[in-house]
């Protein structure tokens, strides 16, 4: 059934972006490293060498990007704040880093776009890494402290909050195997940086919830995936359950019942002193009551075991070594991925019938190979083709009795793609890496006319 203004569920839509993928302005006005600057300066760590040096230059060219904001209609607008930038070494603070943010939300405001702010999406301040990163306990003091100081700042305006974006992948592409930042490989800082991360959220959620007051809505956007068995043979079955177990459930579990799973434990406890990481009252503060779970889909993913005879990629994930993850069946995106719509309303309907936890798709697009036509423009279909798929499959959820508050397209702007550099391109918006021009692709033109057309009472 194809996706129109009508049958959009009463909720909040917009598009989300984040610091490091879009600011530039590594250096400008006392920001201080990041990890993210020192790993894309390692040969070979980063596609053709790409730096988010300059990125999108956002942070130049905030006015224009509002400007596309108000003019694709959206109401709401995802971002996050630039750790190093606020506090350049972690622990200092620089009063130009929050006053760039002011700008940011009382641009939003003024155009009557909702700001809805993530406090880490990966930029982690150099500085911290130093000192052992997310592997280190100290550094989830230094985050509630960060958050206070950001909450105090904007939170007479900015009403909605996560914590953190993607917490799998800080820590398993960062400190598992090695591709992301810092570019660790040692499984058993991995384990330490999932505890970490998660008792970092529910800190900064405490911190939060002090701060702005009961009616702020505080959150946190995780990347569950569906994990689906290679083939129906009982080895790839269980391979599945155990990459679900690293990949979704090491997750929700803690921050919505206050333990990690059996399994997970029990894959882990070769690998890392679990009594001594596990403090007693950790868990009690990992599941801070939050308001809403922020869900980014692009994919399911497919594991097997290795028993089976399945050629691929060890999934991300200590202890996961004798599982592989193999290709999913076509149509792919220009990032090999499959497209698969379906996986969005099986993870949804999954959330909500385990958990009952309100519910918001935080990212979800595709990468494709776009071109400019002779006349200057992009015409995405694929783009377009992707998102009313999976519009439909929220639609859909929304439907069977999901608790849905929210959808944002990922991205905005093409942008930095992490390690793949700027060769894939997410953006609704086209940009001239050369000249920062910004030029609206068909699939922003459509995304536009779709949320015009809803009813006033969406």
């Amino acid at each position: 059934m194809a996706i129109t203004a009508e049958r959009l569920p009463a909720a909040t839509y917009g598009v989300a972006t984040s610091s490091y993928q879009i600011e530039g302005a590594y250096d400008a006005d006392g920001r201080g490293p990041s990890i993210w600057d020192t790993f894309s300066r390692v040969p070979g760590a980063v596609v053709g060498g790409d730096t988010g040096d300059v990125a999108c230059d956002h942070y130049h060219r905030l006015d224009e990007d509002l400007d596309l904001l108000a003019w694709l209609g959206v109401d709401s607008y995802r971002f996050s704040i630039a750790w190093p930038r606020v506090q350049p070494d972690g622990a200092h603070l620089e009063t130009r880093g929050l006053a760039f943010y002011d700008r940011l939300v009382d641009g939003l405001l003024a155009r009557g776009i909702r700001p809805r702010a993530t406090l880490y999406h990966w930029d982690l301040p150099q500085a911290l890494e130093d000192v052992g990163g997310w592997a280190a306990r100290e550094v989830v003091d230094a985050f509630a402290r960060y958050a206070r100081v950001v909450a105090q700042r904007l939170g007479d305006r900015v009403r909605h909050w996560d914590t953190l974006n993607e917490p799998w992948c800080s820590a398993f592409l960062g400190y598992d195997i090695g591709v992301h930042a810092p570019g660790v490989r040692d499984a058993a800082r991995a384990v330490a940086a999932t505890h970490h991360l998660l008792l970092a959220h529910g800190r900064g959620t405490r911190v939060l919830r002090e701060v702005l007051g009961a009616d702020a809505e505080v959150g946190i956007v995780l990347n569950p995936a569906p994990i689906r068995p290679a083939t129906d043979a009982a080895d790839d079955h269980a391979a599945a359950m155990l990459a679900d177990g690293i990949r979704n459930r090491v997750w929700t579990d803690p921050l919505l019942r206050a333990a990690y799973p059996d399994d997970v434990l029990a894959a882990w406890e070769p690998l890392a002193d679990l009594p001594a990481l596990h403090r007693d009252g950790d868990l009690d503060e990992i599941a801070a009551p939050i308001d809403l779970l922020g869900v980014n889909y692009y994919r399911p993913h497919y594991a097997g075991a290795r028993t089976t005879g399945h050629s691929g990629d060890a999934p991300p994930g200590p202890g996961q070594d004798h599982l592989v993850e193999v290709d999913g069946p076509g149509p792919h995106s220009a990032l090999g991925w499959s497209i698969d719509p379906s996986g969005l309303y099986d993870l949804l309907t999954r959330l909500h019938a385990d958990h009952g936890v309100p519910l918001a798709v935080t990212e979800n697009g595709g990468a494709f190979p776009d071109k400019r036509g002779d006349d200057g423009e992009v015409a995405d279909h694929d783009r377009i083709d992707y998102l009313a798929g999976h519009l439909d499959a929220f639609a859909r959820a929304a439907e069977a009795g999901a608790d849905l508050r929210g959808y944002y397209a990922w991205t905005l702007l093409d942008n930095f793609e992490w390690a793949e550099g700027y060769a894939p391109t997410f953006g609704l918006v086209h940009v001239d890496r050369a000249t920062q021009r910004r030029t609206p692709k068909a699939s922003a033109h459509w995304y536009r006319d779709l949320l015009a057309g809803r009813g006033a009472d969406i």
